[in-house]
């Protein structure tokens, strides 16, 4: 959990979940499914990134990845 290539994985798992959360969102939005602004759907892309973040350091167990079987691997 102490290092770079952690919190690198993490921040790029946490960027991705955010993503996917505003995209699903605006998404159900124009399909008339849920109504939501722009500030509704950041609002739950804020909140999954960070549980995304929770998620990696809860799971971290020692392991050098965000993950519980996951292990990320530095090139340096």
């Amino acid at each position: 959990m102490f290092t770079k290539a952690f919190w690198k994985a993490t921040g790029e798992r946490a960027v991705r979940t955010g993503a996917q959360a505003l995209i699903a969102t605006l998404g159900l939005d124009t399909l008339g499914v849920i109504h939501a602004d722009w500030g509704d759907g950041l609002s739950l892309a804020g909140g999954a990134a960070l549980l995304a973040v929770l998620t990696g350091i809860a799971t971290s167990g020692g392991t050098e990845g965000p993950g519980i079987t996951e292990t990320v691997r530095s090139r340096w």
